[in-house]
């Protein structure tokens, strides 16, 4: 069978991403999806503490890591073997059926444990290859120039969802209990399914094949084509080829498929010191951000009013370093701006720990939300136009395993330390800890260099 491959200069948008309306389609449905994950967050810690202890209701928080953390890695490789955008329709209905499923017997009987526990087992299991496929589907709906904007875009679709999920989920708690709220959840999660239905998917360029696997996503012809030829052999050589011959693709396993995702990383000049990047940027922040401000609000006597103030400065720090990239598109010396970002963004979360009232605070956590929000947009920007578009789900779930998966267990770490040493020193060596990822990408020429696309 033959395809034809539209080359990728006329597969640029004659538009710029935030007025093309295919991106804002795709965006409309990862914000309502996002803002029904944010509304089922509130609509199962309420039902979790009405139904059992606090321990069991913090169980019931936890528990979908599990699941997320150990399938995130296959969740990469189903993602790019069978498309992204299929893999996200297919993961939004499944979470919508579920959220649904459970408002239905909310409804008829009082909640159990078990019966919540069950749904965040099926949001981990199911969100181990919602992400990886959420980190691929950019590549396919517009060209690689205006793949940092996307980034950019999302990072404003994220803010947008935390600031209206939370308040819509307590109305619907406050309105008609734990079922309204997951029963409005469903209905958020399944105002996505059209619109992911309604995008139009670009072709991966010929370069741009997984001929390890001998297969190229193909969305709209919802089958895996061969990769032959003179070009498939050439590209296979460094691979396992077990099973290949002229003319024929190597045998195609989802083994061989993510040891070839992992190889493709650890020789890639950026994306290797890239996700070292990222994993001690989160590892020094989520920590005093998430667990170590609460401690230090308590400490110093701002109360929850002060926290939260301190929290809104950052969001909107972090809001404005998304906006920023969305209109510009591209800045200059990406690389070494992240770099820069992060090894000043760090010296603030150190300062943080320091500051004498709450509005010293905000004007802080403003700053560090402004850095750390352009450092991580950069950073995710750089690994979506350093990445081979049939690898990007396998790359972003090792993205994710690093952010989902290692930078949580630092709050544990981060709540005890302060118990022994206080807030000021573990914020530093927190701080230390992110800085050494700046250090890390000035020091190493790929990732210093590196640009986006313009």
């Amino acid at each position: 069978m033959t395809t034809t491959v539209i080359p990728p200069a006329t597969q640029a948008p004659r538009t710029p991403a935030h007025r093309d309306g295919n991106v804002l389609r795709w965006l409309g449905a990862y914000a309502s999806s996002m803002i029904g994950d944010n509304v089922c967050y509130i609509a199962l810690s309420w039902a979790a503490v009405q139904s059992g202890t606090p321990a069991q209701a913090g169980l019931v928080m936890t528990v979908s890591a599990v699941p997320r953390a150990l399938l995130m890695l296959g969740g990469g490789v189903v993602a790019d073997r069978f498309g992204p955008r299929k893999v996200v329709i297919g993961s939004d209905a499944v979470r919508c059926v579920a959220v649904l499923a459970l408002a239905a017997l909310l409804f008829a009987t009082s909640p159990s444990l078990w019966l919540l526990a069950l749904l965040a087992v099926v949001f981990g299991a199911v969100d181990a290859v919602f992400m990886p496929a959420v980190g691929a589907l950019p590549a396919r709906i517009t060209s690689r120039d205006q793949l940092a904007r996307v980034q950019g875009m999302r990072g404003l679709a994220i803010r947008f969802a935390n600031v209206v999920g939370a308040p819509l989920g307590g109305l619907g708690v406050a309105l008609g209990g734990a079922a309204a709220a997951f029963g409005l959840a469903g209905m958020l999660i399944a105002v996505s399914v059209p619109l992911l239905i309604s995008v139009r998917m670009r072709e991966l360029p010929a370069g741009d094949e997984d001929v390890s696997s001998g297969t190229r996503a193909a969305e709209d012809t919802g089958h895996a084509r061969v990769a032959v030829g003179a070009a498939g052999a050439e590209g296979a050589k460094g691979a396992d080829s077990e099973g290949a011959g002229p003319g024929r693709p190597a045998r195609a396993t989802a083994w061989r498929d993510l040891r070839e995702g992992l190889r493709y990383i650890r020789r890639h000049r950026v994306l290797a010191p890239l996700i070292a990047v990222i994993a001690l940027g989160d590892l020094g922040f989520v920590g005093p951000l998430n667990v170590g401000l609460a401690l230090l609000a308590d400490q110093r006597g701002w109360g929850a009013a002060g926290m939260g103030w301190v929290l809104a400065g950052f969001g909107t720090g972090a809001g404005t370093a998304a906006l920023l990239l969305t209109v510009r598109g591209r800045l200059p010396h990406a690389g070494r701006l992240a770099a820069v970002a992060i090894l000043a963004g760090s010296v603030a979360i150190g300062a943080l720990a320091f500051v004498p009232n709450v509005a010293a605070a905000v004007g802080v956590a403003l700053l560090v939300g402004l850095l750390a929000g352009l450092s991580g947009a950069l950073c995710g920007a750089l690994l979506q136009t350093q990445t081979d578009p049939a690898y990007l789900g396998r790359v972003s779930a090792v993205s994710g395993i690093v952010s989902l998966g290692l930078a949580p267990l630092s709050m544990p770490l981060t709540a005890a330390a302060i118990g022994w040493w206080g807030t000021g020193p573990v914020f530093v060596t927190s701080a230390a800890v992110c800085g050494l990822g700046g250090v890390l990408a000035l020091g190493v020429r790929g990732l210093r260099k590196a640009e986006l696309p313009g």
